[in-house]
């Protein structure tokens, strides 16, 4: 089954780490791209280039025609899915065979059988692998749900049968909550994937995450690659993976490998896949779901066997048998990925949207990074918010958890808003640092944390930020770099997101002294790009654009403003009834009318962006001024989509 030209259905890092495999083995690569993607880094590293249609993922990397049309214009043998979009989809896979295409991938029936929850779960019961007990059945009539619900009993776990990411799952642990949670959960999964199907389970508490990498070729052979523990989720997505467990001992490493070995057998798996499995506290593990493609996180199942994945996936379409037996699989140290994403977590895990405007990936030794980044490309609200992956390999564990921590503090990103700081306090923490973070880590023993709140910059990056802003608004010679015998005083107001602080510059003739409260920071200049603070010498990065102030330091990156002259009770301030959307999406559904009154907190809109729901709530009381909304309608960032008239201005109106 031989093949010539790629064609990767897919964008951003999966589609510019598959190119570079694949250009690796001779091939050569075709990129699609939608139009916002035109001058996007995978589009500059393949061969060719195909614009496959609007931002729209619909109309463009989920439009299998768009698909099967570039491959014939180009004449493009093979598809390789990447994750997400269509890698899933039995449909495009039948189609690529169709039309005489290879897809790099399973078969159309085990992409079938284990994209549904109910029946690759009726399968991996006959298969003998260890299943949580619960309720599969095709009988999906509320009657019998409730009925299976109550027998199951609590704490129950609803799930959509079609699911995935969390969408459409549910845990119930109060009785009378039960036939609520189950309409919610089928509404979701009727949304977000066309299907209301659902299975029931008895909820696993305080779980791993483990799941085992499969391989399978067309010669019968399927093998495991060892486990990746993936336990550090929020809202069941994944944050941080690792391989190998630190759960997982060798006996157990062979009872769920050899557990996932059948689960593949049982669908006459070939390719890459991963059997995911919840491994409880008393030891016991039991079967999650099935994953038909590469995994976001297989780098670290990479970097502990040495072996490239993309590299077996195509080896094994064109026909040839796994490289290795499993008697030859060998680990070798510890590997850990966290995910970089486009997202605000102190305010609460907000989708963000904007330029890159600096992208520096860090480097050293036992470091990766896969990314799809350009500086100069604009993140949109189009895709999902994943930015890039850092990843880190050491002999240990603790050498792969300290690689990856300065990894991510020394990856520098300017333009858009990410999570860096939150990655870095997980893998700070203790529980992790110990090994013994389970799915309630995040929820129980992180949720507290002051990255979570915006509170975590510390003073010394104010200052700096003080200091930058006002170099460029002064001309006193003490910040030219500190060699004059003047002295003065500056007052400044400086604002970074919806934190303002107070800061008082104080030039003397060696430094400046920032006071910030009872704060005072002591700055030195010294050399380009590094400024001593308190006598202590550091390294900075800045980027300065439109009266904005981006600033690395210290492991934090911040944007600020001078807020010094700015104006007063603006109409955007909280508590103005001005709801604006937050970043770019789509309308799903509008709870208000004009004329309705509303109270503090009270959602109004939900609004869709990056593959997320974000509810827009009341900032004050008040009655709905106007709105000229439906669902459906794509709006822009700080677009003004409800008017409120605050109560007390409604209530002196009428009087």
């Amino acid at each position: 089954m031989s093949f010539e030209k790629i064609l990767i259905a897919n964008r951003g890092e999966i589609a510019c780490r598959v190119i570079h495999t694949a250009q690796s083995l001779g091939y050569r690569t075709v990129a699609v791209y939608s139009e916002p993607d035109a001058d996007a880094r995978h589009v500059q590293l393949a061969d060719e280039a195909v614009c496959i249609g609007p931002a729209l993922a619909s109309a463009s990397y989920l439009n299998m025609e768009a698909l099967l049309e570039a491959c014939q214009n180009t004449g493009a043998d093979a598809v390789h899915p990447g994750y997400g979009f269509l890698s899933e989809n039995a449909g495009f896979a039948r189609a690529c065979q169709e039309a005489g295409i290879t897809f790099i991938g399973p078969d159309e029936d085990a992409i079938h059988l284990m994209g549904s929850k109910r029946l690759s779960k009726i399968a991996m019961i006959e298969a003998g692998v260890p299943c949580i007990p619960g309720y599969e059945g095709e009988d999906q009539s509320d009657e019998t749900l409730l009925k299976e619900a109550q027998r199951i009993g609590l704490p129950l776990m609803i799930k959509a049968s079609a699911g995935g990411g969390g969408r459409g799952m549910r845990v119930v642990t109060d009785a009378d909550e039960i036939t609520a949670q189950l309409k919610s959960a089928r509404q979701e999964a009727a949304s977000a994937f066309g299907s209301d199907e659902l299975i029931l389970e008895r909820a696993v508490m305080e779980p791993r995450h483990v799941e085992i990498q499969v391989f399978g070729d067309r010669h019968g052979n399927v093998i495991h690659l060892g486990e990746r523990d993936c336990s550090v989720q929020r809202r069941h997505q994944k944050v941080v993976e690792e391989a190998p467990s630190p759960a997982v001992n060798e006996a157990l490493r062979q009872q769920m490998g050899e557990a996932a070995v059948n689960a593949a057998k049982a669908c006459n798996y070939v390719g890459a896949g991963t059997v995911e499995f919840l491994l409880a506290p008393s030891g016991e593990f039991f079967f999650l779901e099935m994953n038909t493609r590469l995994q976001v996180e297989h780098p670290v199942t990479e970097l502990v066997t040495g072996q490239d994945l993309v590299a077996w996936q195509i080896k094994v379409a064109r026909g040839e048998p796994l490289p290795l037996t499993q008697e030859q699989v060998r680990l070798s140290g510890h590997a850990m990925e966290v995910r970089l994403y486009a997202e605000d977590p102190a305010q609460n895990y907000m989708p963000q949207t904007g330029p890159v405007l600096q992208w520096q990936p860090a480097t050293g030794d036992g470091v990766r990074i896969d990314h799809g980044l350009v500086e100069g490309q604009e993140i949109g609200s189009h895709y999902d918010p994943m930015l890039a992956k850092i990843i880190a390999w050491g002999d240990s564990r603790e050498d792969a958890r300290r690689r990856l921590l300065r990894a991510v503090e020394d990856t520098g990103l300017m333009g858009v808003r990410d999570n860096r700081q939150y990655l870095a306090a997980i893998l700070r923490h203790p529980v992790f640092a110990s090994g013994d973070a389970t799915t309630a880590f995040i929820g129980n023993d992180f949720a507290n944390d002051p990255c979570l709140t915006g509170a975590d910059l510390p003073d010394s990056l104010w200052a700096l930020a003080a200091m930058l802003i006002s170099r460029q608004h002064s001309a006193h010679p003490a910040l030219a770099g500190w060699h004059s015998s003047s002295v003065g005083h500056q007052p400044l107001q400086l604002g970074c997101q919806d934190e303002e602080r107070a800061v008082s510059l104080y030039y003397s003739q060696d430094h400046i002294a920032v006071t910030l409260g009872d704060s005072t920071v002591r700055l030195a200049h010294t050399c380009q790009g590094r400024i001593s603070v308190d006598g202590i010498t550091r390294e900075y990065q800045m980027f300065q654009q439109e009266g904005q102030l981006w600033l690395r330091f210290m492991g934090h990156t911040a944007c600020f403003e001078d807020r010094t002259h700015a104006a007063v009770g603006g109409a955007d301030q909280a508590g103005s009834g001005q709801i604006r959307a937050p970043m770019d999406g789509a309308i799903v559904e509008v709870q208000v009318q004009a004329g309705d009154a509303v109270s503090k907190g009270q959602v109004l809109v939900t609004l869709e962006a990056m593959k997320m729901e974000h509810s827009l709530k009341a900032d004050c009381d008040g009655v709905v001024e106007s709105l000229s909304l439906k669902a459906g309608d794509q709006v822009k960032r700080q677009q003004l989509l409800v008017n409120l008239t605050p109560t007390d201005s409604a209530s002196a109106n009428a009087s």
